[in-house]
C-alpha cells in the first residue's frame, strides 16, 4: 500500500537522527532512565511478570523500559531501520525484548499468541487508515482479562498547522492528510524531506471501535500538557509538562485510556 511505503521511508529517515537527539537523550537511557510517563505509568500499573505488546514502538525506548520493569515485551514497528536500532539498543541495555518488523496490520502473520497487555502511545494512530481494524489487532492480542494501555495526542491538535496558528482540517476529517515534511520533531533543522500520509481520528471514532470488539472501558483522562516538548511554540510549565503558548490550560494536548477485554 502507498502510504506504508511512504511512512516506512519517512520513519526510516528520521531513526538515526533521532537516536542522535537531545530529545530522545540516548545517553541518559543507556544509563537508567526510563522513557515511559507518568500518564502511561499510572495506567500500567505493577507490570511485573506481564507479558506486553508494544504496538508502533519506533526504536525501541518504550519497550526496553518496559522490560525493565520486570515485563516479557515484543515491540512491534513498520520501519526496518527503527527495528534494527530498538535490536542493538537492547543489546547495549542488557535486556532481552522480542522485536518484530512488520505494519500492525500485518502483524498476524507474524504473531500467534496473546498478551497481558497490549500498549500503544504517542503519535502511533494517526498513520493507520482503518482505525476499526487496528481496534480488532488491539483485541485479537489480548488475553481474556488482559488490558489495553494506550495514551495519544488529542485529535484537535491536528486540526491546526505546524505553526499552531490556523485551523486548516476537520476534526471528522476521513480522507488522507498528506504532507511534504522537512526536519523532525526531534530535531527542528535536520536536513531530511520526505512525505507523511496519516489521518485524525476523533475520540468517539477510537473509542466505539474499541468498544465494538467487546472492551470494555475502565478509564478515560485528557490532559492540558503534553509530556514532550514536540510541537511549536511549547513552554515548559513543570518538570516534564509542555503547554503551547496562548492555549495554556485550555487546550487539550492528550488523552489516555484503560481497557479491558472481559
Amino acid at each position: 500500500m502507498e502510504y506504508i511505503h511512504a511512512n516506512r521511508d519517512y520513519w526510516n529517515k528520521r531513526t538515526q537522527t533521532h537516536l542522535q537527539s537531545a530529545f530522545y537523550n540516548v545517553p541518559a537511557f543507556l544509563n537508567g532512565r526510563s522513557s515511559l510517563n507518568d500518564i502511561e505509568l499510572l495506567l500500567l500499573g505493577d507490570i511485573s511478570g506481564k507479558k506486553i505488546l508494544h504496538l508502533q514502538c519506533h526504536f525501541g525506548q518504550d519497550t526496553i523500559s518496559l522490560a525493565r520493569m520486570g515485563a516479557s515485551v515484543t515491540g512491534v514497528d513498520l520501519s526496518d531501520e527503527a527495528i534494527k536500532q530498538a535490536r542493538d539498543l537492547a543489546v547495549k541495555c542488557h535486556v532481552d525484548c522480542n522485536f518484530i518488523e512488520c505494519d500492525i496490520f500485518s502483524l498476524p502473520i507474524f504473531l500467534n499468541e496473546q498478551f497481558d497487555i497490549v500498549f500503544t502511545s504517542y503519535g502511533t494512530i494517526g498513520w493507520l487508515p482503518d482505525i476499526s481494524k487496528w481496534a480488532s489487532i488491539v483485541q485479537q492480542f489480548l488475553k481474556p482479562g488482559g488490558s489495553f494501555v494506550f495514551a495519544e495526542f488529542h485529535p484537535v491538535i491536528w486540526m491546526y498547522n505546524n505553526d499552531l496558528d490556523k485551523i486548516i482540517y476537520s476534526y471528522f476529517k476521513k480522507e488522507a492528510i498528506i504532507e511534504e515534511e522537512t526536519g523532525t520533531y526531534a530535531d527542528r533543522n535536520a536536513d531530511i524531506h520526505s512525505t507523511s500520509i496519516t489521518w485524525n481520528h476523533g475520540l468517539a471514532e477510537v473509542i466505539n471501535s474499541l468498544l465494538n470488539t467487546g472492551l470494555q472501558l475502565l478509564q478515560f483522562h485528557e490532559f492540558d500538557y503534553s509530556p514532550y516538548n514536540c510541537f511549536q511554540n511549547m513552554k515548559e510549565v513543570s518538570p516534564g509538562k509542555y503547554m503551547i503558548n496562548g492555549f495554556e490550560q485550555k487546550f487539550p494536548l492528550v488523552y489516555s485510556m484503560l481497557m479491558k477485554k472481559p
